[in-house]
């Protein structure tokens, strides 16, 4: 059963829901979102309460699946999602340069990545960097790829994390 699904989106003051031709647009006061509707589900808008519906049993998979999505959107317009990364290691920073994060994690060469449209990144020091935007996916795909480049190790912890994130550590080699 499809609980997330049944629940009841209750939209806040200042932004507005749109559906037009299977696409949602979400509107408020840090921008704009889409999201095209999932196969067989229709949205129902009274008020300020969205009721979304499935057109078949088939579609009972996808039906909390797009509950869920447009929630995040309303709450990306409103409050914004923000995910934080700290770098630990001798040598190890991070450096924001205009459009692209340059990250020194203990190769021969610094690595850079792009940053997409929509997201910003702020320093907090050499060693800690926030990443913000209203989109939820682009935000967490981009702190993904932020700390793929140099995942923590579980003997010295170096390397990028999460700021809330736990390493389990391992206990190193023994003498005999």
């Amino acid at each position: 059963m499809s609980r997330i699904g049944n629940r009841i989106i209750t939209v806040p003051e200042g932004v507005s829901v749109t559906e037009e031709n299977n696409i949602v647009t979400v509107t408020g006061p840090k921008g704009t979102l889409k999201q095209a509707m999932l196969k067989d589900i229709s949205m129902k808008q009274e008020e300020n309460k969205i009721i979304l519906e499935r057109k078949c049993e088939a579609a009972k998979a996808m039906h909390g699946t797009m509950n869920a999505l447009i929630n995040n959107m309303i709450k990306g317009v409103t409050e914004g999602y923000e995910k934080g990364l700290e770098i630990i290691g001798v040598g190890y920073r991070f450096n924001v340069q205009g459009k692209k994060l340059v990250i020194n994690a203990g190769y021969s060469h610094p690595v850079e990545l792009e940053i997409p449209e929509g997201l910003t990144v702020e320093a907090n020091g050499n060693t800690e960097i926030t990443i913000k935007g209203i989109d939820k996916t682009l935000v967490g795909e981009f702190a993904a790829n932020v700390r793929k480049v140099r995942k923590p190790e579980p003997y010295k912890g170096k390397g990028i994390r999460y700021k809330d994130e736990h390493i389990r550590r391992k206990e190193g080699k023994k003498a005999a």
